[in-house]
């Protein structure tokens, strides 16, 4: 059976719409961007990288087929000054804001006997106030809007335990509790929040390994070898962002995905402490 046609739901949701995202110079990030601009969005590529954000902003096409009118900025999602510009000129741009997605972040992992607080650092400084700048900046302007979206990535490690990659399990750990929590908030002032968690993704961040202006990590481990192993073939960024804009047109507090995600989140609810008891056997074999 074929993957059912949301055009119309996404097309309903998004069209006009105006709508930033971060870390959308590669990855899940431009699978985000060229979604919404396939179905009518009017979209800010946002990424630390300026070149490769206009790159993909250039490349945008619109439900005619024609170049969507995207635009990028260059923005490091630590300064919270950097964030809060963003985000205030869009809206003056375009009258409105009705989409942030949190999207930018990076992987550090290694045995955390090993990890120094310079990872530490970096990995909650990107991956959680990150997210915690773009909230700060868009949800008081979406409350005085009476409405408005975001969309916050974490990780189906945010969701499970996730041995040797301990710092960005924390983080988005942290980026579900931020987004689940503020939901609530924000329900009474018209505002929507939804947090996204992944499993294994064909994004570069599979292959990019700990930061490179870090000292290396004894033990650091083969990403995509062990994810693959673990939960199998990666799964494509632009399926993944279908099924994430499909989540936000429907107004999904937790999306996850794809199918093999899922099935690790509710066999973990069901039974945490087999799974975490079973890790250490399972990491031991990957190691060899």
């Amino acid at each position: 059976m074929g993957r059912p046609d949301h055009t119309a739901l996404l097309t309903t949701a998004f069209d006009r719409a105006v709508a930033v995202v971060t870390g959308g110079a590669s990855g899940i990030g431009a699978a985000l961007a060229a979604e919404l601009a396939a179905h009518g969005a009017t979209v800010v590529v946002a990424d630390l990288d300026g070149e490769r954000a206009a790159g993909v902003a250039d490349g945008l096409r619109g439900p005619d087929g024609r170049p969507a009118g995207a635009t990028a900025a260059a923005v490091d999602v630590t300064d919270p000054a950097a964030v809060s510009e963003l985000v205030e000129r869009t809206a003056a741009d375009h009258g409105r804001l009705d989409l942030l997605c949190n999207n930018a972040g990076v992987a550090v992992g290694g045995d955390v006997a090993d990890v120094t607080l310079a990872h530490w650092h970096r990995v909650v400084d990107v991956n959680l106030f990150g997210v915690v700048h773009g909230v700060a900046a868009a949800y008081p302007l979406m409350v005085r809007q009476g409405r408005g979206h975001i969309v916050n990535t974490a990780s189906l490690s945010g969701l499970v335990a996730s041995p040797l990659l301990v710092p960005y399990s924390t983080t988005k750990h942290a980026v579900v509790g931020l987004s689940t929590g503020l939901r609530v908030e924000a329900a009474a002032h018209g505002v929507r929040v939804s947090v996204v968690c992944p499993g294994v993704i064909e994004t570069p961040l599979l292959d990019s390994g700990n930061p490179a202006d870090l000292p290396p990590v004894a033990g650091t481990p083969d990403i995509r070898a062990m994810l693959t192993s673990l939960l199998g073939a990666p799964y494509p960024a632009p399926a993944l962002a279908r099924d994430v804009l499909v989540g936000v047109a429907r107004n999904r507090a937790v999306i996850v995905a794809p199918w093999k995600a899922r099935a690790v989140w509710a066999a973990f609810r069901l039974a945490p402490q087999a799974l975490i008891d079973q890790s250490p056997g399972r990491i031991a074999a990957l190691r060899r």
